[in-house]
């Protein structure tokens, strides 16, 4: 039997060590930059800006004050000319925001003395107002027209259910019907109702008992979906069928869709008794090109 007793020593090669001078190698410390790599590094901040500013606006140029710029404390351009950002300049040295400049003269004639757009430009500067993070001009837009109009509208709008789905489902089955047909056009039947309960001046005298002392088991009776792609409604507002109708097509023509309706009857279903729907139906005709 034989017993070790020792540690086994290991003899290391040549080949198998790393020599003195490759260890060094591996920890040594980064190179100070040269002069040519620090002339192409981004200035040191804080970055100094001229009393007079002149700017590059996606191309477009503009000449203003330091103090316009930084005129409201909590917007995108006082915090981009207050010195903690790098603005990159163009060939000429004018310091450049990479955005469309078509409406910047607007926003610098609000910040320079609260000047608002006309009317045909209000709706294109809120945009850029939203993008720039100015408040006081976004409070001045809103309460003058158009968006003060549009405000009243999306009001009367957040009280129909699934609106916006709805104007989908209608471009939807148009395109659907347009490409499947292989046609410059498709027409598809849209219901547009105001009141809950079916209405004709026979019934006009018994509505208000109708509406609200009906049982559970007689509301299902007057329950009931219309033969149509579309049903808007019903709400509660002083608006009517015709105003619904209007913001309908303003909404699709937004979005370039060229729309024509027209009533074409009312939903004859009969219900109960003497009570048919007579909820109004209307031809919408959706043209693609």
């Amino acid at each position: 039997m034989v017993v070790v007793t020792g540690q086994s020593k290991v003899s290391a090669t040549p080949d198998d060590a790393m020599s003195s001078s490759d260890a060094e190698d591996d920890f040594q410390e980064p190179a100070t930059p040269t002069a040519s790599q620090a002339g192409q590094a981004l200035p040191l901040l804080p970055q100094q800006f001229p009393e007079v500013v002149p700017l590059n606006v996606g191309g477009m140029f503009f000449t203003t004050r330091l103090s316009t710029l930084r005129r409201y404390e909590d917007t995108m351009l006082a915090a981009m000319f207050s010195g903690r950002h790098y603005i990159p300049t163009d060939a000429e040295g004018r310091y450049f925001i990479d955005r469309d400049g078509t409406y910047f003269g607007d926003i610098l004639n609000f910040l320079r003395s609260g000047d608002l757009p006309p009317r045909e430009r209000v709706r294109s500067v809120y945009k850029e107002a939203q993008y720039y993070s100015i408040g006081p001009l976004l409070d001045n837009l809103e309460d003058i027209q158009p968006l003060k109009g549009e405000k009243v509208r999306q009001a009367f709008l957040g009280l129909m259910p699934y609106y916006k789905d709805h104007l989908e489902r209608i471009i939807e089955i148009a395109k659907l019907r347009a490409m499947q047909r292989k046609a410059r056009f498709a027409k598809l039947k849209v219901c547009v109702f105001k009141e809950e309960m079916p209405i004709t001046p026979y019934e006009c005298p018994h509505f208000n008992s109708l509406r609200f002392e009906r049982s559970e088991s007689e509301t299902k009776l007057f329950e009931h979906h219309c033969e149509v792609d579309v049903s808007f409604g019903p709400w509660e507002a002083v608006a009517d069928v015709y105003d619904l109708l209007h913001c309908i097509v303003t909404d699709l023509s937004a979005r370039g869709i060229t729309v024509d309706h027209q009533c074409i009857g009312v939903c004859d279903k009969h219900l109960i008794n003497h009570y048919y729907c007579k909820r109004p139906i209307y031809e919408f005709k959706i043209t693609w090109w």
